[in-house]
């Protein structure tokens, strides 16, 4: 998909059809002919877009003459086949050339979408540096806010394993673990592109530009350590949780055992005096009620040695 946008003298953004300076060109999962239209028109090598759109491709900053080329990292949610939330990341490009500047991907991300509805407080497109690191701040903005969903259905699933002796809820924690490592791994490689971009003034920057920029790296910061924060505690609560999961069974089974044993009394004592054989008091009247009273003995001594050692 191929989106030129533009902002016009009103500074308000609209949809128009040609590359021309000062646009935006947006483009998700783009054919080769956008591709090859974007690479002719805009003069940006067809490699840097394609880079974009591998979902392996590392964050990383080039300078090639007037061009800024620059790869982060985004989050994303997906779901599994449970409809349980799987966070990744996957790549976003963003390119600036002398005229316009570009960002591509392999999925239509919401990152953009309050730029394409005006919702963007002093974004312009032809102001390509602001622009650029507008969408850097918008990703670190999401990073936290998934983040806090994660840590969020953390808590949700960690009140459902109190009682549960299924594996579904460590599943579902491995997920979320998952989720972190990703998130951790991503905003650290994004993080170095911001020091980058900091240190060699790959971009011009006017002073609120340098502003933005720290609000970038700040935001990127705690991004991390929250993800390492939540990623500790995950830990820590799979080893733990793991442990009840296994002592709940443990309890379960201990109970059946005293059932069992408790209920083995009549069936042994009925069996000795149902044999074949002469036993004695066979001849007295009510002399069924002797078994009856030896199994109730039994069973009920011996429900009170387990009741009194907390076996039930």
């Amino acid at each position: 998909m191929l989106e030129i946008f533009k902002s016009n003298e009103a500074k308000i953004l609209e949809k128009i059809d040609t590359i021309t300076k000062g646009c935006w060109i947006n483009m998700y999962a783009p054919t080769e002919e956008e591709i090859n239209r974007v690479a002719n028109d805009a003069q940006i090598p067809v490699d840097l877009i394609k880079d974009a759109l591998d979902d392996e491709e590392r964050p990383r900053i080039e300078r090639d003459n007037d061009q800024v080329y620059i790869i982060v990292d985004y989050p994303y949610i997906t779901h599994d086949d449970s409809g349980f939330p799987i966070y990744e990341t996957i790549p976003i490009g963003i390119v600036l050339t002398g005229d316009c500047i570009l960002t591509v991907s392999l999925k239509d991300t919401p990152i953009l979408a309050d730029f394409k509805s005006n919702k963007m407080k002093e974004f312009f497109t032809f102001k390509k540096t602001r622009f650029a690191l507008q969408i850097l701040f918008v990703i670190s903005s999401y990073y936290l806010r998934y983040l806090k969903l994660i840590n969020k259905k953390t808590n949700e699933i960690e009140r459902e394993i109190h009682q549960s002796m299924k594996n579904k809820e460590l599943y579902a924690f491995l997920a979320l673990e998952k989720s972190l490592v990703y998130f951790t791994t991503s905003l650290k490689s994004n993080k170095v592109v911001l020091d980058k971009i900091l240190r060699f003034n790959y971009l011009k920057m006017y002073e609120e530009d340098k502003d933005l920029l720290e609000d970038v790296i700040i935001e990127k910061t705690q991004a991390i350590e929250m993800a390492e924060t939540y990623r500790s505690i995950l830990n820590g609560m799979m080893n733990a949780f793991a442990s009840i999961i296994s002592n709940n069974l443990n309890i379960v089974m201990k109970f059946l055992t005293s059932i069992t044993i408790i209920l083995s009394f009549p069936t042994m004592v009925a069996s000795f005096y149902g044999m074949n054989v002469g036993i004695p008091f066979q001849h007295v009247a009510h002399s069924y009620m002797i078994p009856l009273l030896i199994s109730g003995l039994l069973t009920g001594l011996t429900a009170f040695i387990f009741w009194k050692k907390k076996y039930f």
